[in-house]
């Protein structure tokens, strides 16, 4: 017999569903998330320099997080090489800065040209699969590097200062500026992949995390997908690597293209929650929580970090937002769906609304 709390087992014996995005009604989660942007915003007028320069920092890991995550996390591509996309959009920028472009103008041209090199990239890597692909994109990676350090204009291999109107600004003005402005590009990659997410696209992107296999046998375009995907995470990493050059005014081409920030990429997802929107966001907070209270204790920082991420690893496969998530049954980006029983079901869960017609 079907019961009241089977919600599938109702849909298929005729009875009505209600499908939901979330558990909960999470409009006042949506309303939160808006104060917290508008608060953030206003942030540089309330706190010393010292704390928006933190901040910078966050938001840009959220950003590449953020971009690692819907990779991996959703169309099932491990990549180990986005900082040759981080250090590509630093380098957009100085050739932009050279040519007399403000870098702040320069910056979403930085994220086109990204875009437009992983379009070859990606054709190279379109075949391969598992640790190929993961070993492909690293080497891609260095070849960007190498063959950045060929052109003494750029700086050769020891980087240079990123000429422009930034170097004479008023620092506490430039400071700010930067501060919105990675705010901005945080908020347009966090929001633009809860769109995607929610999209059709997401569909197929959400069917490919859980089965690639399944999800081409049921007619979905996982070829495409996965390419709009990766187009899209190497234009988020080059715009986290613009908004880096313009925070340091100054381009070095080892730490542009560090495999540090794959790293922590992986990092802040392992640890706040890989195939969620939320994940990356908390990951990247303990991140560099971690790294603020244990800096000063030279290899215990690192020693830290790595024991904290074994322990997620074993005890906390899906992060710590899937805890977080499960027990107070609550997603700020809802971007699943849930099944609920027709009648009393719904009110009693804490779900709001008419019967469907």
């Amino acid at each position: 017999m079907t019961t009241m709390s089977d919600p599938v087992a109702a849909a298929r014996s005729g009875r009505r569903v209600r499908v939901t995005r979330s558990r909960r009604n999470t409009w006042w989660t949506g309303l939160a998330a808006l104060v917290v942007v508008g608060v953030l915003a206003y942030l540089p007028y309330m706190v010393y320099a010292g704390t928006t320069n933190l901040l910078v920092n966050v938001f840009i890991l959220i950003t590449m997080a953020t971009m690692w995550n819907l990779l991996a996390g959703y169309a099932g591509l491990v990549s180990v090489g986005q900082q040759g996309f981080v250090g590509l959009g630093v380098y957009f920028v100085l050739i932009l800065a050279i040519q007399g472009v403000n870098p702040f103008i320069g910056l979403p041209l930085a994220v086109l040209g990204c875009a437009i090199v992983a379009v070859p990239v990606w054709w190279l890597l379109s075949r391969l699969r598992s640790a190929y692909f993961s070993i492909a994109t690293w080497v891609i990676a260095s070849a960007f590097y190498y063959i950045i350090i060929l052109f003494p204009s750029l700086g050769g291999g020891t980087g240079m200062e990123l000429p422009g109107p930034l170097l004479t600004m008023n620092q506490r003005v430039l400071g700010a500026y930067t501060y919105w402005v990675t705010l901005f590009v945080v908020v347009a990659a966090v929001g633009g992949v809860y769109l995607v997410l929610r999209s059709r696209l997401g569909l197929v992107l959400t069917a490919v995390r859980d089965d690639e296999i399944a999800a081409r046998s049921s007619g979905g375009r996982v070829g495409r997908a996965q390419r709009f995907v990766f187009v899209v995470a190497a234009a988020g990493c080059g715009a986290a690597g613009a908004m880096i050059a313009i925070y340091n005014q100054s381009v070095d081409p080892g730490a542009s293209f560090t495999v540090l920030w794959s790293a922590r990429m992986i990092f802040a997802v392992v640890i706040g929650g890989i195939g969620t929107i939320e994940g990356p966001i908390l990951g990247a907070i303990i991140f560099y929580a971690l790294q603020q209270s244990l800096a000063s204790h030279g290899a215990w920082y690192f020693i830290v970090l790595g024991l904290v991420a074994i322990a997620v690893a074993l005890w906390a496969r899906r992060g710590l937002w899937g805890i977080l998530a499960d027990r107070l049954h609550i997603r700020i980006f809802p971007v699943g769906y849930w099944l609920w029983p027709d009648g009393e079901g719904w009110r009693r869960r804490g779900i709001q609304g008419r019967r469907p017609n």
